[in-house]
């Protein structure tokens, strides 16, 4: 029998309507993230496989002159910079900038989902990503002769500059995605990658650079990011203030950009 003396609210499946916590929130965005990460084709091409080739192929090879010491040594780092960047700006912001074009992101706006947990959730995925990334580079880097020179701190410090590199590329990806069209998107992201690449000391030292150009290459995130792994990793120096620091502000300053300006459609 049907109990009617007992109130609404004492019901076992009474409805609590509400959002959810915003760690639950995230954590169900970036799985589904995650997923759409994984099964792009194009997506792992530009974060896996064209960092892996560059490595070896640059490491084997003396096209280019790196200068004194280990080629594998010197181009390490940087390809590991490399990869952070394809993965956590490229691929992203071409990503989200075609979600943006298809309606995908003007779905999520009518969520309680904030543009913070959008790019909490964007970058969660993306680390998950990386780990992947680093393990493979790093397993390829070993087997060609490279013999990191970093301690425990180095390498401490190493995944704080990636954390920091993480964030302040993600933001600028979204900060990107959400303001322009997914066209120009595309061929900005593509772009900002090569240039980055010859620009950043990815495969090359900074230092052969006029010195007018050098003050503005140092200022940029995969400069700071790749020097600071270099410095750690491969020359087995103390861990230096001024790429975090470099890696932080370009950071906050992103994601303050990105939670302004960042568009759903």
């Amino acid at each position: 029998m049907i109990d009617h003396t007992r109130r609404p609210g004492q019901g076992t499946f009474s409805p609590a309507p509400g959002a959810a916590p915003l760690h639950r929130m995230v954590a169900a965005q970036a799985s589904m993230e995650l997923r759409i990460l994984l099964r792009n084709g194009e997506q792992l091409l530009l974060t896996m496989v064209i960092p892996v080739l560059l490595l070896v192929g640059f490491s084997l090879t003396s096209v280019m002159d790196i200068g004194e010491g280990s080629r594998v040594g010197f181009l390490a780092p940087g390809v590991l910079a490399l990869a952070v960047m394809s993965t956590a700006f490229t691929g992203q912001a071409i990503g989200t900038g075609f979600e943006r074009r298809y309606g995908v992101l003007k779905r999520l706006g009518a969520t309680p989902l904030s543009r913070f947990g959008l790019l909490a959730a964007k970058t969660a995925a993306v680390l998950v990503v990386e780990v992947i990334q680093i393990a493979v580079l790093c397993g390829v880097a070993l087997s060609l002769g490279w013999r990191p020179a970093a301690g425990a701190a180095g390498l401490a410090y190493a995944a704080l500059l990636i954390l920091l590199a993480t964030a302040a590329f993600s933001a600028l990806a979204l900060l990107m995605a959400g303001t322009l069209r997914a066209e120009a998107t595309l061929a900005g992201a593509n772009l900002v990658y090569v240039v980055l690449l010859g620009l950043g000391g990815v495969l090359f030292p900074t230092d052969r650079f006029p010195e007018p150009v050098q003050a503005v290459v140092q200022a940029l995130p995969i400069t700071a990011l790749t020097e600071g792994l270099r410095s750690v990793l491969t020359e087995g120096a103390a861990p230096a203030l001024l790429p975090a620091l470099t890696l932080a502000a370009w950071a906050a300053i992103a994601a303050a950009l990105a939670s302004r300006y960042f568009r759903w459609e």
